[in-house]
């Protein structure tokens, strides 16, 4: 059973996890509110100098100081989206932070059974789904201890970490 939870609740959990995070995403683009005007000055080809990253990029200098691990691997379609352009280069403060990124080109995943949505697993004891509407804009986090959704995300996450490039070694196409 999954269960709605705030925007609140769900920032306090990733700062809350005592061993690990990982997040799978695999959407070509989202609108979330923060950073769509990042992604328009970088699209119209002006400086940004992501000081708006800095609150993430301490949580994961102090989760790594903690000895907790935070991973993300993002599947993506070849040539990447702009999004995903956007997204890899604006990356490098948070892998400089500790965060694993990783990229897994769609092509490879073709195997993987995966959840219908992106989702967080902290700790291998709770899931949340994240729920976006066709443009990409947040619209639910769906959390769930479900035996059945933990395995799934779990097996799900590490099928694709196994084909992942380290954000350092992926060269965009």
């Amino acid at each position: 059973m999954t269960t709605s939870i705030s925007a609140t609740d769900f920032e306090n959990l990733l700062t809350a996890f005592e061993r690990s995070s990982v997040h799978l995403e695999m959407r070509e683009a989202y609108g979330t509110e923060v950073e769509l005007p990042h992604m328009g000055q970088w699209a119209a080809g002006e400086p940004d100098d992501l000081a708006w990253l800095d609150g993430w990029c301490d949580t994961v200098r102090g989760h790594v100081a903690a000895g907790r691990t935070v991973r993300r691997a993002r599947v993506v379609c070849e040539p990447l989206s702009d999004y995903q352009r956007w997204s890899h280069s604006i990356a490098y403060p948070m892998v400089a932070a500790g965060e694993d990124i990783r990229w897994v080109p769609r092509r490879l995943a073709s195997s993987i059974a995966v959840p219908g949505n992106d989702f967080y697993l902290f700790d291998d004891t709770l899931v949340v789904f994240l729920i976006y509407a066709g443009n990409g804009l947040a619209v639910d986090r769906l959390a769930s201890r479900e035996p059945a959704d933990i395995k799934l995300c779990r097996t799900a996450f590490d099928a694709a970490w196994r084909l992942a490039t380290p954000h350092r070694d992926y060269q965009p196409t």
